[in-house]
């Protein structure tokens, strides 16, 4: 019943625009670990110089610039504390990433490094109790006249319609996580994610894959890609279950030995 309203609330994508997602495997966060931090200009250059596609997670600032960065908050990588939407993208610029003499990059410096040479994936960082419009305009506002491969994409539908409705011909996806919910109340909620944010592709968390969800949108045209693939088995199951891997550590240099 849920699945057959699927094509009619959000159609399938001209495999045209999705072709290019499908075979590459992306480095998330970027090619970290070796003294390289997440997320870092470092890590994104040797990911650009292995040939992989690039992953990245993005927010916004408290004068409404977009910078590439997972938490929330400073600590972790960091030698500052508190919130990054604290803080104007002048401060966050200066902020050294732990370790390195690396500070935290804006989308632009991303995508001036990238150039269109690989495939890179956006996600955007929202929070339900915000509004997600002034995130997707700044996000956008920073991608106007790039012309390489690349998408946006999030765990939240508001992102996804967002962009369907304001710029229909960028590539979104959604991110999804079962977290082991299976029950007909779990999967009507995934559906009526889908249903509004009419994703071009999903991005599924590789703890649930297999999932009958997933190869129901795969056998109607929709890209799978899985994350985060981060070990030989879960390398395997995303080989065999998707379209592309998003991947790191030991997952990532399985990816990259296999034949």
């Amino acid at each position: 019943m849920l699945s057959s309203l699927d094509g009619w609330l959000s159609p399938a994508p001209d495999p045209a625009r999705v072709e290019w997602l499908r075979g590459v495997t992306y480095a998330h966060r970027g090619l970290h670990g070796q003294r390289r931090v997440e997320n870092s200009p470092g890590a994104f250059a040797a990911a650009l110089e292995a040939g992989l596609g690039i992953e990245c997670d993005v927010q916004r600032s408290a004068d409404g610039r977009i910078v590439v960065f997972h938490d929330w908050e400073l600590d972790r990588l960091t030698g500052e504390a508190g919130p990054i939407a604290a803080r104007t993208v002048a401060e966050l610029t200066g902020i050294a990433l732990h370790g390195t003499a690396e500070t935290i990059p804006t989308l632009r410096d991303l995508l001036d490094l990238i150039a269109g040479r690989v495939p890179l994936l956006i996600e955007l960082k929202s929070r339900r109790e915000r509004p997600a419009a002034p995130l997707c305009r700044a996000v956008l506002r920073d991608l106007e006249g790039y012309r390489g491969p690349h998408a946006v994409m999030s765990f939240d539908p508001r992102v996804g319609h967002w962009f369907a409705r304001k710029t229909p011909a960028t590539v979104r996806g959604l991110v999804v996580s079962e977290a082991n919910a299976r029950t007909f109340g779990a999967a009507v909620k995934r559906h009526a994610a889908l249903w509004r944010a009419r994703p071009d592709f999903l991005a599924y968390d590789v703890r649930d894959l297999p999932s009958r969800f997933a190869a129901a949108q795969q056998a109607r045209g929709l890209p799978i890609l899985t994350w985060t693939v981060s070990s030989r088995a879960s390398a395997q199951t995303g080989t065999d279950c998707a379209h592309g891997c998003i991947a790191e550590g030991e997952g990532l240099a399985s990816l990259r030995s296999a034949p």
